[in-house]
């Protein structure tokens, strides 16, 4: 018979492992130089988003710890009532870059998460090549 402290433990361990998943290795997206650009200063990004996008399906449902992994923290980040989580990415460079960060209406990656934790949408911008 399980004890309930036990079966308490089995049911927290369940509902954990159901609030998103990691994510797998991308060979082909240089995570490193993505993190690399903040604010998208530096036009690096702009090469990566249709790699990133590629993996699009693979995003959904990943952890905000799993995101913050591949694409470092976000250039910004917004909270909604619902305890929802918005990620910001910039993607080229625009009034963003220069000093104090104003927010702006350029090409932005925008990652939202549900109250658990885990994706639930991605809007990838369109961007025309320079």
């Amino acid at each position: 018979m399980i004890t309930r402290s036990a079966l308490l433990v089995l049911l927290t361990g369940l509902l954990l492992s159901g609030c998103g998943h990691s994510l797998p290795d991308f060979p082909d997206f240089d995570s490193n130089t993505w993190r690399h650009d903040p604010y998208g200063c530096e036009n690096k990004r702009q090469a990566l988003l249709p790699i990133l996008e590629k993996h699009r399906d693979e995003l959904f449902g990943a952890r905000i710890s799993a995101i913050d992994d591949l694409l470092g923290h976000p250039d910004e980040e917004e909270l909604s009532e619902q305890s929802e989580k918005v990620y910001l990415y910039y993607i080229t460079k625009g009034p963003q870059c220069v000093t104090g960060h104003p927010r702006a209406n350029g090409p932005r990656l925008i990652l939202r998460f549900g109250a658990t934790g885990a994706l639930t949408e991605a809007l990838f911008p369109i961007v025309t090549p320079r």
